[in-house]
């Protein structure tokens, strides 16, 4: 496993609570959730730290959770790096609150607050506090518009919005 992605599993150990005033997508259909997602925007974390075309693939797996298989290119080495890991509802599977983990008995929270409901193209998506956020399109790039108004909701729930670092994507 890649070491920038074994500092995530540490940076999240046990932690499976919610932020102050995040609350979980209600209604969630975790199979139209799966496929995958383009990294937008997100808040620096040490573990993605230097890369570019970053994304995370949602699938089923056998025991009822999901797999995750988060990837990115690093310019600097010139390869690509990725995690594999696994995600699990933590209580309701309409809830969009699951816990993550890429070792061991080691988990994460991982919450989906805000949700394009009709077809899944968006969502933000925080950690176990307002350090971790992440902005998801099904495309590499989303409208304007729209990331405007996700990330004004970041900012009105307390995420420091002014310091998202926005991916590149080409």
């Amino acid at each position: 496993m890649n070491k920038l992605f074994m500092v995530l599993v540490l940076l999240l150990a046990g932690c499976t609570g919610l932020p102050d005033n995040v609350r979980p997508v209600n209604d969630f259909k975790a199979e139209k959730y799966l496929g995958k997602w383009y990294e937008i925007a997100r808040l620096d974390q040490s573990f993605e730290r230097g890369l570019t075309r970053i994304t995370a693939e949602y699938s089923l797996r056998d025991d009822g959770g999901l797999k995750v298989l988060n990837r990115g290119y690093s310019p600097s080495d010139n390869k690509w790096q990725e995690a594999e890991g696994k995600a699990y509802f933590v209580g309701d599977p309409t809830q969009a609150h699951l816990k993550v983990s890429f070792f061991g008995p080691i988990y994460g929270s991982y919450i989906v607050f805000e949700l394009d409901r009709e077809n899944y193209q968006y969502a933000l998506v925080s950690g176990p506090d307002k350090s971790y956020l992440w902005l998801l399109a099904r495309e590499p790039k989303i409208k304007d518009d729209i990331k405007k108004t996700l990330i004004a909701k970041a900012a009105s729930l307390g995420f420091d919005t002014s310091k998202l670092i926005f991916v590149d994507q080409n």
